[in-house]
């Protein structure tokens, strides 16, 4: 099975940025579609963008359209999610996932393999 690890969080000021990574192993990405997630303490786990492997279409959560960009390179087998002018309310955890079937954008469906994620703190 294919194995997605999250990296690239840090603990930041407010207004910055950061772009987290994530890499497949164990095999390629295969999935249609990857997803972003994020999960603060004391909240439930939210969808924030989803980008379809093949085209590289993007899509966004409200909350971050403005500032969060999904990407992905193929050939490393790898997805990125930059987000820029961060505020407070980004500190969660964040996690990527492959998506299950075709859904994208809200009707994302997460496969049940959940990473570790990675922790994204932004300081005010």
């Amino acid at each position: 099975q294919v194995q997605l690890a999250e990296s690239g969080g840090g603990l930041v000021q407010a207004g910055g940025s950061l772009r987290l990574s994530c890499i497949a192993s164990g095999g390629t990405f295969s999935s249609y579609v990857m997803g972003w997630f994020r999960q603060a303490p004391g909240k439930e786990r939210e969808l924030v963008a989803t980008i379809t492997w093949s085209t590289g279409d993007a899509w966004y959560a409200d909350s971050v359209r403005e500032r969060f960009t999904v990407s992905r390179d193929k050939v490393k087998d790898a997805g990125y999610l930059q987000i820029d002018n961060l505020k407070p309310e980004d500190t969660a955890v964040y996690y990527c996932n492959s998506g299950l079937g075709i859904w994208t954008g809200r009707n994302f469906a997460p496969s049940n393999y959940w990473g570790q994620g990675t922790q994204v703190t932004v300081s005010s």
